[in-house]
């Protein structure tokens, strides 16, 4: 479109005048220019997955968006779309071989997906991928107004939060890569790597897909730029003028993963939809009514495991499992970089694969692969989720995959099943899929095998918990959760500028920040529509003190404790050996809460079916002989002192004068219990800090945990402990939970901190995913930070001189 014929293509108008406080900057503008079949031109959305989840951003919040418009050797004058100005970079057709298709699509692209395709390394390309991305650079700053927000997209422009900062220091800034950024040992082979993460570190806010990709990301910047990370914060030091460059001050980055999404409601409607109703069983019709239809959607590209896919449904149907007619795969390649070698014989390599497939086991009136090497509309792609009754997404690498996430919200039946690559990022939040490895072709079939006959019922239960985490999990919190760190940090740099103006203290808020992993689970954990939290009390909620009646539940934990118990379909507990009147005795709440005491020798909070029995007349008898022993020898050592529990007896010597004696004491009475009443019933004794506990019946708070989840409804469960009795509680925990360890000692958990304050951090971030609600902000809060052997340690925020 030329300057004289912008004003006459449908649906553009001309720009606002003025700059603007919200930019955003990606390789391709969100339009496309389409000549309609009247010869007039007009734009229209274009497809993908970056316009599709920026769309309600953009709708909400108005912006500028600096991109090129897709033609080449054309210059186009800035436009209007809806709320949407429009201000295109034009490529000639150097730029184009060299920036686009040589440095961002023949090297960074195969390096990003563990070099499946060789990456190519030219010169020429890297200096075409920095000129063209200073141009991005300087039509955002000049579009941008003092101050404003900057949005940077993708691996195309790695380059330009740098560049920005450089030109424009006011500006706050963010960068999001929408595929995965590899290992030290993929991206160290990039001959130019320490100038692509300097270029990222002109951010304050870096997004990724998935909680390895930010910390690949940051192990890079440690190994290859030297500055420290704390957590998912890089800590930039002060750089002074030189080279022709400006000063710039000391700086924190934050580098975290921040799953995308979809606007699941929006597809859910149009699935419900007459027209894509009638489409859909239109689709079936054509096809002949296969029983089975399976699904493949994918841009043309070697990531996307579409020839893995084809194998495995040849050997599906060679295998004789299914027949001719009994199966269907559409796969669906929409065009894609066709000019580029590596494409091209990928796209003859499926176009030959697929005439075998159906050369092999077709028959006249069917043909087991429907290839469709084009692009559809949303309303057509609506119409083959409705259709088919397997989704497969077997990609090789992939950043997020939105297509399984668009899946899950059209099956408004809860019908479908998902196979789904455990290398797509989709696989971190759709756990309910069927998750393959793409390069097990064995693995793989099996996969298809249990799609295409699970159960209705089996069915409905997996795809009901994937639509909720669509839904909950959507893109406007994606928005909103990214766009909510990038305002932190904008707030938490002009904090720092004003302390180091004034010469003061300044306390710096600081998000919390889980890294390690924990925060990726914990995002998992807020999305389930039930979800059970069950902690210890002593050396968990509370600090270990030296008189126990003196514990008192940290006031943080009980605030997250407390928002999260009221969130809809959250039950929390308490598992403590603690008897249930010591414990409420702490002022801890327990209204409205399951408590199990005594290691669950008490049990209050659920239906009386599930509580305890009362002690037997053998078992207080038994109780009497016990008691009246360890009152006697307790005695004899000063500090020591006896807990008497329901059906058993506590003898605690962290208060004892003599440490020796106390050994003794505890030695003594192992050996001295063996000598009641061997009719009666067993004492078992248990081992815990500085404590030694005797009880006649059998009670641990494994047993208790199973129980009290087969009382509720069924949940994933959060366990946090910190003493060698909580390892009963931990080793019950299944693959959807998460079991978390106080302390440094040996244990079956996956993730620890060191202290209940780390633990009353993992609360409050849990319900700030779950509800809204930030914990304990300000000077209250807590970091938590990744040390050098991947363990969690949890530190108070402190005062920045």
């Amino acid at each position: 479109m030329s300057q004289d014929t912008s004003a006459t293509e449908s649906g553009a108008e001309a720009p606002r005048s003025g700059k603007h406080d919200f930019v955003v900057v990606s390789n391709r503008l969100p339009v496309d220019r389409v000549t309609q079949a009247d010869g007039s031109v007009a734009w229209r959305t274009s497809p993908g997955g970056l316009v599709t989840a920026m769309e309600p951003v953009v709708r909400d919040l108005g912006c500028v968006w600096v991109g090129w418009p897709g033609s080449i050797d054309e210059e186009l004058e800035p436009f209007r779309i809806g709320d949407t100005d429009l201000r295109p970079i034009a490529l000639d057709a150097v730029e184009f071989a060299e920036y686009y298709e040589g440095f961002s699509n023949d090297t960074i692209w195969p390096l990003y997906h563990d070099v499946i395709s060789p990456p190519g390394y030219h010169r020429e390309w890297w200096d075409r991928y920095v000129s063209v991305n200073r141009r991005f650079a300087e039509a955002a700053a000049k579009v941008a107004a003092k101050g404003a927000t900057v949005w940077v997209h993708d691996y195309q422009l790695q380059l330009v939060p740098g560049m920005l900062r450089e030109m424009r220091p006011d500006l706050v800034i963010a960068f999001f890569l929408h595929i995965p950024f590899p290992s030290n040992g993929l991206f160290g082979q990039l001959p130019w790597r320490k100038q692509v993460l300097n270029g990222l570190l002109g951010a304050d806010v870096i997004g990724f897909q998935r909680v390895a990709d930010a910390a690949n990301f940051r192990s890079a910047v440690r190994r290859y730029v030297g500055d420290p990370s704390n957590g998912n914060m890089i800590m930039l030091p002060e750089r002074p003028a030189e080279g022709g460059k400006r000063a710039l001050p000391e700086r924190r980055v934050l580098a975290q993963e921040f799953p995308i999404s979809i606007d699941a409601q929006s597809f859910a409607e149009l699935a419900q939809s007459e027209e894509v109703q009638q489409r859909a069983r239109e689709i079936r019709q054509e096809l002949g009514n296969p029983d089975k239809i399976i699904l493949g959607v994918d841009r043309l590209d070697y990531t996307k495991g579409i020839r893995h896919r084809l194998k495995a449904f040849s050997e599906l149907l060679r295998d004789g499992n299914f027949g001719a007619g009994d199966v269907t795969l559409i796969q669906v390649a929409s065009p894609s970089r066709e000019r580029v070698e590596a494409y091209q014989q990928l796209r003859n390599e499926i176009e030959v694969t697929v005439s075998r497939i159906n050369g092999d086991f077709g028959t006249i009136a069917h043909s087991p692969v429907t290839y469709l090497h084009r692009g559809y509309p949303r309303v057509e792609m609506a119409a083959l989720y409705v259709a088919a009754d397997v989704l497969a997404v077997t990609a090789l690498r992939d950043g997020m995959n939105l297509v399984a996430k668009e899946y899950a919200a059209c099956r408004t039946d809860e019908q479908g099943v998902l196979v789904l690559s455990e290398f797509a990022g989709a696989a971190d939040e759709l756990r309910r899929a069927l998750l393959v490895n793409p390069h097990d072709i064995d693995g793989m079939k099996a996969a298809f095998t249990t799609a295409l006959r699970m159960p209705e019922a089996e069915q409905r239960q997996r795809m009901r918990a994937m639509r909720r985490v669509v839904f909950r999990n959507n893109v406007a919190r994606w928005s909103e959760a990214f766009l909510r760190a990038v305002e932190t940090a904008a707030e938490s740099r002009a904090e720092l500028s004003a302390g180091e103006e004034d010469g003061e203290s300044q306390t710096l808020t600081t998000p919390i920040f889980l890294p390690a992993g924990i925060d990726a689970v914990l995002r998992r954990l807020a999305a389930e529509q039930q979800l059970t939290i069950a902690c210890d009390f002593d050396g968990t909620l509370a600090p270990i003190v030296s008189r126990p009646e003196d514990a008192r539940i940290l006031h943080r934990a009980e605030q997250a404790l407390s928002v999260l118990q009221e969130s809809p379909g959250v039950t929390v507990a308490l598992i403590s050996g603690r008897a249930v009147e010591s414990l409420a005795a702490t002022g801890i709440r327990t209204d409205g809460r399951v408590v199990a005491g005594s290691h669950g020798a008490e049990l209050i909070g659920l239906p009386d079916a599930v509580k305890p029995a009362p002690p037997s007349a053998a078992e207080r008898q038994q109780l009497d002989y016990l008691r009246a022993l360890l009152s006697r020898r307790v005695r004899s050592v000063p500090g020591a002192w006896l807990e008497e529990k329901p059906l058993g007896s506590a003898v605690h010597v962290r208060q004892a004068e003599d440490p020796q004696a106390a050994e003794r004491l505890l030695l003594d009475l192992l050996a001295e219990v063996k000598t009641l009443d061997p009719k009666g019933p067993k004492v078992r004794t248990r081992s815990g800090k500085q404590v030694l506990e005797f009880s006649v019946r059998a009670a641990d708070k494994g047993t208790v945990l199973r129980q009290i989840r087969e009382a509720l409804p069924e949940a994933p469960v959060l366990f946090i402990g910190d003493d060698v009795t909580d390892e009963d509680a931990l080793r019950t925990l299944g693959p959807g939970d998460l079991g978390v360890r106080v302390g440094s000692a040996e244990s079956v958990a996956e993730y620890r901190v060191d202290d209940p304050e780390g633990v009353a951090a993992i609360l409050a971030r849990l319900a700030e995913l779950r509800t809204g609600v930030t914990i304990g902000s300000g000077s209250d809060s807590t970091v938590i930070e990744e040390t050098a052997t991947g363990t969690l340690t949890v530190s108070r925020q402190e005062a920045a001189e």
